[in-house]
């Protein structure tokens, strides 16, 4: 990586939201690069929104706050509608277009339409439909390596949850296969 990148990854409590941006947070670090991980949380106590910002860059960061990043993942319609307009011309927006029910207006970005959670109901658990997504834009965009997040699994999850790797592996997979291989971004 050789300039900074800023993320917002948002969606619904409990939809593996803050653990996305842990994930490439720590796989940032174990890159050597200078990160900030910054969450968000709504009102609410159980399925409210949640979101957070991810900085990855090869020097300081001068400050956690992102006013136009670079990159969305949306994993609901809410958080579509509420960051769409945020994210900086020519970047790129990921969108779970299984929960999302509309298309992204905005002419001046790429879009990837990713059906996550359709797709981690496919391999076994709805659960995973956060690493479906993480996978689409590692693959479409120049981040961390997927290696260094699956190894970011093995530190981030208590050692009684490692037998849930081989899974968030085969999500993780999946996401980049549909980027690399499915529909192609759309540039609007």
């Amino acid at each position: 990586m050789d300039r900074q990148y800023e993320v917002i990854v948002a969606g619904f409590g409990g939809q593996g939201v803050m653990s996305m941006g842990q994930l490439l947070a720590y796989a940032g670090m174990l890159e050597g690069l200078q990160v900030t991980w910054m969450p968000s949380y709504g009102p609410e106590q159980r399925g409210g929104t949640a979101n957070c910002t991810v900085i990855l860059s090869p020097r300081t960061i001068g400050s956690p706050v992102v006013e136009h990043p670079a990159a969305l993942v949306a994993m609901n319609r809410p958080s579509l509608d509420k960051f769409e307009d945020r994210v900086a011309k020519g970047g790129l927006l990921v969108v779970n277009s299984t929960l999302a029910g509309r298309s992204v207006g905005r002419q001046d970005v790429r879009v990837l339409d990713i059906p996550a959670t359709t797709i981690a109901g496919e391999i076994g658990n709805e659960r995973v439909a956060n690493m479906v997504a993480l996978g689409a834009l590692l693959e479409s965009a120049p981040l961390v390596r997927a290696d260094s997040v699956v190894e970011s699994l093995r530190k981030a999850l208590p050692p009684h949850r490692h037998n849930l790797i081989p899974l968030n592996q085969e999500a993780l997979r999946r996401g980049m296969d549909l980027a690399r291989n499915g529909p192609p971004l759309k540039a609007h």
